[in-house]
């Protein structure tokens, strides 16, 4: 699923009134009976209403689900917010029609505003602003954001919460955006959706079908899009008759440090349950027992160091190199792995302290292998692009370094976003929060490792990587909760997961 900008986003608006062809008033009628549909299948009749409606269409919407609403027997008060005198058309004629209605409360606020009682009882219908506003509210606007806040009240937000920008929210004011419960957001979300420090405005957001043109949506360009089943499925390949574990790529794993074999294990596990037809499992010397025993699936390479990691290998035989999980940041890894990045000319996935040990070498970074797969947490990518403030500038600064290393970026996050050379940005929608457990990180290499050994581009392998890693998260938290979930859960769920996609 695509995911526009606000500017595009408008200019959707544009091409399903040009194109079905539908007069904008139209359009805002058949968006507002979709909203009140929604509105009314949450909440019945017996819930009394506040209307905030901006000057804009999005206040339009809102004046004309208040409308709808009214007819459908509810108790509604309306407020329009329009201090400047200047209402947009569609919003002009639909206050015209609410006006029309008998018995109908209603009130412009021009110059004075006059506070209703809200309580615990009331739902406010927020329709102040919508995905157009490119500034942060202030002055009266901002204290009516500030007085609904304040409030009892449920909130539910059309399209966006008003105050909240649709991308950028680096130099808004916290203070000044509507904390919805819920949010209708007009047939796509919008990018900052996805951003953590965003979740607090929007509450439970849900899309509204209001029939934008698909043709219009298929031909309007955009970087970003949500990663679906649809989309993952086509990817796997079908495994021929005649294979053998030589047909599915001999994958090397270099992990693990004194203290942290399980990292080891946890990735090794996660690789062989992804399909690599071999792996060998590169350690230090005294987690070489551990990881006979913990995956016996595997081949073990003892390192020259008793506690670490400390020489580089030999890669040429093998189809992909996955690096990092417990392997310690000591200065002889440090040297190894800096070592081992220069010659490697096979398919690389780079995880935890070797992204941390980059991030103290970053001239190493425009070394890597041309496709290598980088997957940091936020924290991570910090270290590495440099302190961010917010989950939009991490993305872009992502974005800049993918594009000059030739790299592939998967921020991991619970929208885990995949950022590519090319700058397009795959926004994956599995997992869940039971995911954010010690481990789960690795379990991801071991499978985005496993993919590269079988031969998928680095693309493909960042895709399935992360939509299968999440969805055997879910399936994991749909068995035993969120709260008791390990990682050996998700390695665990692995295996339904990859039949689910490959049935």
């Amino acid at each position: 699923m695509k995911i526009f900008t606000t500017q595009n986003i408008h200019k959707l608006d544009e091409y399903t009134i040009e194109h079905e062809p539908i007069s904008s008033i139209d359009l805002m009628e058949r968006a507002a009976t979709a909203l009140t549909q929604k509105i009314t299948e949450r909440w019945n009749s017996s819930k009394p209403i506040v209307v905030f409606a901006g000057p804009g269409n999005n206040g339009g919407d809102a004046l004309a689900v208040s409308r709808l609403l009214i007819e459908k027997g509810y108790n509604v008060e309306t407020f329009l917010f329009n201090t400047k005198n200047a209402l947009s058309e569609d919003c002009q004629f639909n206050k015209s029609l609410l006006e029309e209605m008998p018995g109908v409360v209603f009130h412009e606020v021009i110059d004075q505003f006059t506070p209703p009682t809200l309580t615990k009882e009331h739902l406010v219908i927020d329709g102040l602003f919508g995905s157009g506003l490119n500034k942060p509210l202030s002055g009266g606007f901002a204290a009516v954001v500030k007085f609904i806040n304040a409030s009892s009240a449920t909130v539910a937000s059309i399209d966006i919460p008003s105050g909240l920008m649709g991308e950028d929210n680096t130099f808004n004011v916290p203070a000044h955006i509507i904390k919805a419960d819920y949010t209708f957001s007009l047939q796509l979300p919008k990018i900052a959706f996805f951003f953590a420090e965003n979740a607090e405005y929007l509450g439970d957001w849900s899309l509204v079908d209001i029939q934008l043109s698909i043709r219009g949506i298929i031909e309007t360009p955009s970087n970003y899009s949500t990663l679906e089943f649809e989309d993952i499925k086509p990817l796997i390949k079908r495994r021929s008759k005649f294979a053998h574990k030589g047909t599915f790529g001999h994958a090397i794993l270099i992990a693990g440090s004194q203290g942290m074999a399980g990292a080891a294990t946890l990735s090794a596990r996660a690789c062989m349950r992804s399909g690599a037809g071999l792996l060998t499992i590169h350690s230090p010397i005294c987690n070489c027992n551990i990881l006979q025993t913990t995956v016996p699936e595997a081949m073990v390479e003892r390192d020259i160091h008793e506690q670490c990691f400390a020489e580089a290998v030999d890669v040429d035989d093998y189809q992909a190199v996955g690096i990092g999980p417990g392997l310690g940041q000591s200065a002889e890894t440090e040297a190894a792995l800096l070592d081992q990045l220069s010659s490697c000319n096979v398919p690389l996935v780079i995880d935890a302290d070797a992204l941390n040990l980059l991030a103290q070498n970053r001239k190493a970074l425009q070394q890597l292998p041309k496709g290598s797969i980088l997957t940091p947490h936020p924290i991570e990518l910090e270290r590495l692009v440099g302190k961010c403030r917010n989950s939009y500038e991490r993305l872009i600064k992502a974005a800049e370094l993918a594009r000059s290393a030739g790299v592939y970026i998967i921020v991991k996050g619970a929208y885990s976003t995949i950022v590519t050379p090319s700058n397009s940005f795959y926004i994956n929608t599995t997992g869940n929060p039971g995911m954010g457990t010690a481990g789960s990180g690795d379990v991801l290499t071991g499978i985005i490792l496993a993919l590269l050994a079988q031969g998928y581009k680095p693309e493909e392998a960042c895709k399935i990587g992360v939509y299968v890693h999440g969805i055997a998260g879910d399936m994991a938290a749909q068995r035993i909760g969120e709260i008791s979930m390990n990682a050996s859960d998700i390695i665990t769920h692995l295996s339904p997961a990859f039949k689910m996609l490959s049935e």
